[in-house]
């Protein structure tokens, strides 16, 4: 599935329910996150579960979006005037959005630190080797 292009993988992800989709973006998720430290996994395992049900309701309000768009005309009654507003599900999207995205912050914020090597250019060890 990793690599598909767009339009078949949603074809294929719209066969799936949404308890599916989320138990596979949660198996992702956990994979990504296996090398926390055992106590900081199991105390964050929450977070992992409620960003996978998240990634997958927005891309169903993502969805939603494309196809009726983010704003619609709306009245209170028929004696007023209807006027364009922000659709709840807009609303809904950027709410959740945000969470989610302060969600993995805090997920990614607690993985191991990867130590980078840096490899020098060799000037150093041309400088020493000068100094001989």
């Amino acid at each position: 599935m990793r690599g598909s292009p767009p339009e078949n993988r949603s074809e294929r992800l719209k066969q799936l329910t949404k308890d599916e989709r989320i138990s596979r973006e949660y198996a992702k998720l956990s994979k990504i996150f296996e090398n926390m430290a055992k106590d900081t996994r199991s105390l964050n395992d929450g977070l992992v579960k409620r960003a996978s049900y998240m990634l997958v309701t927005l891309e169903d309000y993502e969805k939603d979006i494309n196809e009726n768009g983010s704003v619609e005309s709306f009245s209170q009654s028929d004696k007023v005037e209807p006027y364009e507003r922000e659709r709840p599900v807009a609303r809904l999207y950027n709410t959740m959005n945000k969470n989610y995205q302060s969600i993995m912050k805090q997920l990614s914020d607690l993985l191991p630190k990867q130590e980078t090597v840096v490899k020098g250019d060799g000037f150093d060890d041309f400088i020493s080797e000068r100094e001989d």
